[in-house]
C-alpha cells in the first residue's frame, strides 16, 4: 500500500467519525430539545392548573362571602347551612354554570372549553372545628393539576349601621343649632339617612356644627341649611359639597331579637294594681302590657326592664339607667306604643350584685324598643349603647355623650329640636351590640392558604 494511499483512508475514517459523532450529538440535541419542549409544555399546563385553582377559589370566594345565616343556626349544621343558602342564591340568580352538591362537591366546571381549563371544589367542615369551613379548589390543565386549599371562619356579622352615630329611616330635622362631635374622630358623629318617602332628607333651620359626614340613601333627596355650615372643618358650601354624600349606598336597618331579654326579667312586676311614684328601683323587672304607668322622679332602672306592648310608658323627672330597657313591640305597626323621658336621662353600666351576672355579657346597647316611640323632653347627659326605636324625638336642650349609634325605624322625620350637642364616643364601642347578634357570615382567613400538589 502506498503512502498515498494510506492517508487516503485514514481521512475517510477520520471523516466518517466526524460524522458518526455529528450525528449523534444531533440526535442528542433533537432529544433534548424535545425534552426540553416536553418540560415546556409540562410547566406551562402546571401554571394553568394552579391558574384554574384561583379561578375557582374567587368563584367560591363571592358565593361564600354573600352567605348570611340565622345566628341561631347549631354550629353542627353550619355545613348543611352554608351549602342550602348557596343553593338557594343560585338558583334566585339563575346560575346554572356552577352547581354546589348537597355533600359540598363542585362537580367540574369549565373555564376555557378550547384549551379544557377546568376547576373543581370541595367544602367540608373541619373536624376539630364546626365553626370553621375547609375550602379546596382544584385546577386541571391537561394531565396536569394543582390544588388550593383555604379556610374561613363562621364568624357574627356586624351591620354597615353601626358605622353611623345616627342612621335613620325618615328625614332627620333639626329646628335650631345642633352640635354633633366625634370624641376622638370625625367619623364617629357620620350620619346616615334613608328618607325614601321625604326628598328633603335634613333640614337645619340654625347654624349645623358637624363632625362628621352625612349620607342619604334617596337619589332624589336634598337637604336645606339655614344658617352657618360646619362640616368636618369645611365652611359654607364647600362642607356641603364636600361631605353630603346623595344616594349613598343602601344601609340595612337590623331589627333586634328582644325576646331573648325576658327571661332576665325576673324582678318586681309592674301592672295595673302596682302604685308608682317617686325614688323608685326596678331591677329586673316588667312592665305588664296595657299598664301605662308614669313614674315620678328619681328612677333607678338596674339590669332589664322589659316593657310589653301594648303601653305608654312615662318618667316625668330623673332617670339613671343601670342595663337595658328592651320593648317588645313590632317595628312594622308601632301604633301607640311610646316611652317618655320627661327628665335628664343618663345611662351607664350594670350594678354590682349576682342578680345582674347572668346579662353581663349583654352589653353595648342602652334602649331597644323597635316597636314603641321614644322621647326625650328633657335633658339627657349620658347614652351608654345602641338606642334603637320607632321614632325618636329630642326636645330638651341636652349635652350627651353618646356611646353608640341612635337608631330610628320611623319613616317619619327624626326631630331633634333645642340647642342639643351629642358627643359621639364610638371608638371602643361594642362590635356586635346586645341584641343585634342576628346573622352568622364567612370570613376568609388568608393565613391559612396553602398549596397542595
Amino acid at each position: 500500500m502506498t503512502l498515498r494511499a494510506f492517508h487516503n483512508g485514514s481521512a475517510l475514517i477520520t471523516c466518517i467519525i466526524v460524522l458518526v459523532a455529528a450525528s449523534t450529538m444531533a440526535v442528542a440535541l433533537a432529544g433534548i430539545s424535545g425534552a426540553n419542549l416536553q418540560i415546556a409544555n409540562n410547566q406551562r399546563h402546571a401554571n394553568r392548573a394552579f391558574a384554574n385553582a384561583e379561578s375557582g377559589l374567587e368563584i367560591m370566594h363571592y358565593w361564600l362571602a354573600r352567605v348570611k345565616m340565622p345566628s341561631s343556626t347549631p354550629p353542627s349544621e353550619y355545613l348543611a347551612k352554608v351549602i342550602a343558602e348557596v343553593q338557594n342564591d343560585m338558583q334566585t340568580t339563575a346560575t346554572t354554570n356552577v352547581v354546589v352538591n348537597n355533600d359540598g362537591s363542585i362537580p367540574p366546571v369549565t373555564l376555557d372549553a378550547a384549551t379544557g381549563q377546568v376547576f373543581q371544589g370541595q367544602w367540608s367542615s373541619l373536624a376539630s372545628d364546626p365553626k370553621v369551613l375547609k375550602v379546596a379548589a382544584t385546577g386541571t390543565s391537561g394531565t396536569a393539576f394543582r390544588t388550593i386549599v383555604v379556610q374561613f371562619r363562621i364568624e357574627p356579622y356586624r351591620f354597615p349601621i353601626f358605622n353611623y352615630g345616627i342612621a335613620t329611616k325618615g328625614a332627620l330635622r333639626f329646628p335650631q343649632n345642633p352640635t354633633l362631635t366625634g370624641a376622638t374622630s370625625n367619623w364617629e358623629a357620620d350620619i346616615y339617612i334613608e328618607s325614601n318617602d321625604n326628598v328633603l332628607a335634613m333640614q337645619v333651620i340654625g347654624n349645623t356644627n358637624f363632625d362628621g359626614d352625612i349620607d342619604i340613601g334617596n337619589p332624589s333627596a336634598n337637604v336645606d341649611f339655614g344658617g352657618d355650615v360646619q362640616i368636618a372643618g369645611d365652611y359654607g358650601q364647600a362642607a356641603i359639597d364636600e361631605h353630603v354624600t346623595i344616594g349613598a349606598d343602601p344601609v340595612e336597618f337590623p331589627v333586634p331579637m328582644v325576646a331573648q331579654f325576658r327571661p332576665f326579667a325576673v324582678g318586681p312586676v309592674i301592672d295595673a294594681s302596682t302604685s308608682v311614684g317617686s325614688s323608685m328601683t326596678l331591677a329586673n323587672a316588667v312592665i305588664r302590657s296595657g299598664t301605662n304607668p308614669t313614674f315620678g322622679g328619681n328612677v333607678t332602672i338596674q339590669g332589664i326592664l322589659y316593657i310589653e306592648s301594648p303601653n305608654v310608658v312615662t318618667f316625668n323627672r330623673n332617670v339613671t339607667l343601670q342595663g337595658l330597657i328592651v320593648a317588645d313591640g313590632n317595628v312594622q305597626s308601632p301604633g301607640t306604643n311610646r316611652i317618655t323621658f320627661a327628665g335628664n336621662f343618663a345611662s351607664g353600666a350594670y350594678p354590682t350584685g349576682a342578680q345582674f351576672d347572668a346579662m353581663r355579657s349583654y352589653v353595648g346597647s342602652a334602649i331597644l324598643a323597635p316597636g314603641f316611640g321614644v322621647s326625650f323632653t328633657g335633658n339627657f347627659s349620658a347614652v351608654n349603647g345602641v338606642m334603637a326605636a320607632s321614632g325618636l324625638h329630642f326636645s330638651g336642650n341636652a349635652s350627651a355623650d353618646v356611646k353608640g349609634t341612635m337608631i330610628s325605624y320611623s319613616p317619619d322625620p327624626t326631630f331633634v329640636e333645642g340647642n342639643i350637642s351629642m358627643n359621639f364616643d364610638r371608638t371602643a364601642m361594642v362590635e356586635i351590640p346586645a341584641g343585634f347578634d342576628l346573622l352568622r357570615v364567612l370570613e376568609y382567613d388568608p393565613a391559612s392558604y396553602a398549596i397542595e400538589f
